[in-house]
């Protein structure tokens, strides 16, 4: 089990992004949490294995339809052991 910190720039609010976000998440399976930051960018923690984690920010890299990723920073974290992949509201 791996943890990563990812923080997403560009057009990746109210475009659909951290539903579509959590579509791909329980699809493959990842555990954490997607929200929105008061600053435009979108925040996640995810957790799961290398290679899932390694498909997931692939994923994230291309967003939702309507979204525009500019630039995405993957670090890693702790693992906290989500049990859901949820959207949180708020910058918190």
């Amino acid at each position: 089990m791996k943890a990563i910190r990812i923080i997403i720039t560009g057009k990746v609010q109210g475009v659909f992004f951290r539903q579509h976000t959590k579509q791909s998440a329980e699809q493959m399976g990842v555990k954490g949490f997607v929200q929105n930051m008061s600053d435009g960018s979108v925040y996640i923690e995810a957790e799961g294995d290398d290679e899932t984690l390694q498909q997931f920010i692939e994923s994230c890299k291309r967003g939702s339809p309507q979204s525009s990723v500019e630039k995405i920073n993957v670090a890693d974290s702790a693992v906290t052991g989500f049990k859901h992949f949820i959207i949180r509201h708020g910058d918190s």
